[in-house]
């Protein structure tokens, strides 16, 4: 266990410097290129396999507690240790990159996107993966920032290189909110370390801020809080997410929102609420009430876009969508109560597999179309999925259903069980404030309902056989084997964690309960 966390964790790193070198003899295939794109399949699907080796040998009667740790010195005169472990809040999180990452290289074999050297690409994939995968899995402060920042450039290049229109500009707002973010969070660790003595987030957690004085913590929470903020992204920091988006190709935006959305909400949880909780109590109502304004404003957002007439580009309505589905996570974790933050943490893997599958499906349509612009695929009477590919217009009105939140979805139980921890927040939380909030949450659910109907009848019904009286109607390719390959397990686990959502809580509860009492139960 302890071999495997260290080898998922690092063996990213080893497989982008080998995806650099010169293939070797009898191994090239048809061309250079395709053997590096089979090296990143076969990279990801070995650290997939090993992150399933890692979930079936974890201790499921215990899991609150740290297991396959690793704890070794590394800089003593900081007190800086490589200390490696995973609990029921992170294994979901491991387990689920490793999925998304190798779905992403499955699908890059078959649909790379137009740009570089492969060998670049494979290599950048591999990289980001060690850090996102790093992120989860380090319990010290500093290694948490180096891997929290360790994803920044590899996802950059994938957006400036590999990306569509207005690439450059999107990957410079890209990199320059996430560092000036990082910036602001790295004062607030140092200051947490340095006043505390140790950046050994257990030990932190286990002293449930009782070594911190009032004002640290809330120049703690402030400061990390923001650097936090922007990568989740919360309203009003959120600009960045829709450009970014937009220009990425189809796996830089599934790996975006499915992976790198979760590490600002992961740090959230895992560093504020159990080292500084006096801190997070004071600023609870007012993440609160950001959390809301952007679910509402999330799904405005995406109204508007889904209007006729409004030219919306799909890649940028699911990129507001973001925004709204992450104000759930915010305002779960803002209760401080178990029944919030589980819902917190079931709605980010939630919107990891639903989102990933539309992005997915986006980019097939754009591939398919030449588009991606709203009003160009509906025309005068739609794109009419259903009748020209029935199987992809099922899967893309499947996806949409349960992003709305459909009762026996995936989507359902994070946004539930987020409304029920502000119906009733933790003790000292102004009950009518949060009971306000409640309801503003409720009210974004509409919204989101509606414009996710909105795009399922403009994208998917119609008359197939429409078409402009000097052109022959249109053809469009249903679901390719390979696309079938890697978006079925997304669609599966979505319909088993809303079927059986006892298979993530379980996980997730004792590890909460734990958490928010500093390590004593």
């Amino acid at each position: 266990m302890q071999f495997l966390l260290a080898f998922i964790v690092a063996g990213p790193l080893l497989g982008a410097v080998a995806a650099l070198l010169p293939a070797p003899p009898g191994l090239k295939g048809r061309s250079p290129e395709q053997a590096v794109l089979r090296h990143g399949v076969t990279v990801t699907g070995v650290l997939l396999a090993a992150a399933i080796a890692l979930t079936l040998g974890f201790d499921h009667d215990a899991p609150s507690r740290f297991q396959a740790t690793t704890d070794i010195s590394w800089i003593q005169a900081l007190n800086v240790r490589i200390h490696l472990g995973i609990d029921g809040i992170s294994l979901p999180l491991v387990l689920m990159t490793a999925l998304l990452f190798f779905l992403c290289a499955l699908y890059s074999y078959f649909k790379l996107p137009a740009g570089p050297s492969p060998k670049a690409f494979v290599a950048l994939l591999l990289v980001l993966e060690s850090g996102t995968l790093a992120t989860f899995a380090v319990l010290d402060l500093l290694l948490f920032f180096l891997a929290f920042e360790m994803v920044l450039i590899p996802m950059y290049f994938l957006i400036a290189r590999w990306g569509g229109a207005q690439r450059q500009a999107a990957a410079w707002k890209f990199i320059l909110y996430t560092l000036l973010g990082s910036v602001v969070m790295l004062l607030g660790l140092l200051l947490i370390g340095l006043d505390s003595g140790t950046f050994d987030m257990v030990a932190l957690a286990t002293d449930n801020g009782r070594g911190l004085s009032h004002t640290t913590q809330l120049l703690a929470v402030l400061t990390i809080g923001l650097g936090l903020a922007v990568k989740t992204p919360m309203w009003p920091l959120h600009s960045w997410l829709p450009d970014a988006h937009t220009a990425a190709p189809t796996v830089g935006s599934v790996l975006l929102a499915g992976v790198m959305l979760k590490m600002g909400t992961y740090g959230f949880v895992r560093i504020l609420l159990p080292v500084a909780p006096d801190g997070m109590h004071t600023f609870a109502p007012y993440l609160a009430a950001f959390a809301v304004v952007g679910i509402v404003y999330g799904s405005l957002a995406c109204l508007a876009l889904a209007r006729k007439g409004a030219q919306g580009d799909l890649k940028r309505l699911i990129a507001y969508s973001s925004v709204g589905h992450m104000g759930f996570v915010l305002l779960g974790i803002a209760t401080m109560t178990p029944t919030g933050v589980n819902g917190a943490l079931f709605a980010n893997i939630a919107h990891g597999l639903i989102t990933g599958l539309l992005f997915f499906l986006v980019g097939a349509l754009k591939d398919r179309y030449g588009t991606s612009d709203l009003d160009t695929l509906a025309g005068a009477t739609g794109a009419a999925l259903y009748g020209r590919a029935p199987r992809f217009g099922a899967l893309l009105a499947f996806a949409a259903v349960a992003s709305l939140g459909l009762p026996g979805l995936a989507g359902f139980w994070g946004e539930m069980l987020t409304l029920f921890g502000a119906f009733d927040p933790a003790a000292g939380l102004s009950r009518p404030a949060f009971l306000t909030f409640m309801a503003i949450g409720a009210f974004g659910t509409l919204l989101t309902a509606a414009y996710m109907l909105v795009v399922v009848r403009r994208i998917c019904m119609g008359d197939p056989q429409a078409r402009p009286a000097d052109q022959a109607p249109l053809a469009v390719a249903d679901i390719q084997r390979y696309e079938f390959a890697a978006w079925t397990p997304l669609a599966a686990l979505t319909v088993l964690a809303g079927l059986w959502p006892a298979v993530l809580l379980g996980l997730t509860d004792p590890a909460v309960q734990k958490l928010l009492a500093g390590g004593n139960s």
